[in-house]
């Protein structure tokens, strides 16, 4: 559980700069190839995870296109690493991320952000201070739906980072493990039920932060 929680964690922080930059960008910006981009960044939706799995280890392993230079020059192996189930799980939840935010930046009054602008706030303040504020349910709900789908992964990271017990074997992986065997049916109905428990305490824990921040809001 431990191990699954901290892949979680880590992909859910790994990838928020970049779902916030995202979702801000396809909200509020009209660019050329923004389809294109909109398209890539939902493909995980789409595509089988084992298929991404193995584009990532075609990408990030010993023999792949970044995974060579990362590790000749730095010494970094993230193929069968925890650390590769983490960018595994953070590929596959990136869509729902992005989405999250993405509706909750179209949600917000454009003229709160005009009107800090014309008080002297930067761009940068201005986004600070008053656009990621009022995009906080939107964010939280964004990590929440990240980190379950994080939690839940199953295909990618096998493709990517394998099975390694005390390394990679996440929740899932476990699960899946005793499955194969038939004596095991205890085992699986206790890990099937830690993986609902850790469940249903995320979805109320997000119930609860989302409801302080909208009083917080005035909402």
């Amino acid at each position: 559980m431990t191990l699954s929680l901290q892949v979680a964690a880590w992909s859910v922080a790994g990838s928020l700069p970049f779902a916030v930059a995202i979702g801000w960008l396809l909200a509020r910006h009209d660019f050329p190839g923004k389809a294109l981009l909109d398209g890539i960044v939902h493909l995980p939706l789409v595509l089988p995870p084992v298929a991404v799995g193995y584009l990532l280890l075609l990408l990030f392993g010993r023999q792949g296109l970044i995974g060579v230079p990362l590790h000749d020059a730095f010494g970094i192996t993230l193929a069968f690493t925890w650390q590769g189930a983490a960018i595994a799980a953070a590929v596959m939840a990136f869509p729902l991320f992005v989405r999250a935010l993405r509706l909750s930046f179209e949600a917000i009054d454009r003229r709160i952000e005009v009107a800090a602008r014309t008080l002297g706030a930067g761009p940068l303040d201005t986004f600070a201070s008053v656009t990621l504020p009022l995009a906080a349910p939107g964010l939280l709900a964004g990590i929440v739906l990240a980190f379950a789908r994080a939690l839940g992964e199953f295909g990618a990271t096998i493709a990517f980072a394998a099975s390694i017990p005390g390394e990679t074997r996440t929740l899932p992986l476990a699960l899946y493990a005793v499955m194969q065997s038939p004596d095991n049916e205890e085992a699986a109905v206790r890990l099937m039920a830690l993986s609902f428990a850790i469940a249903v305490a995320a979805l109320l824990a997000a119930e609860g932060l989302s409801r302080r921040i909208a009083r917080w809001l005035g909402t």
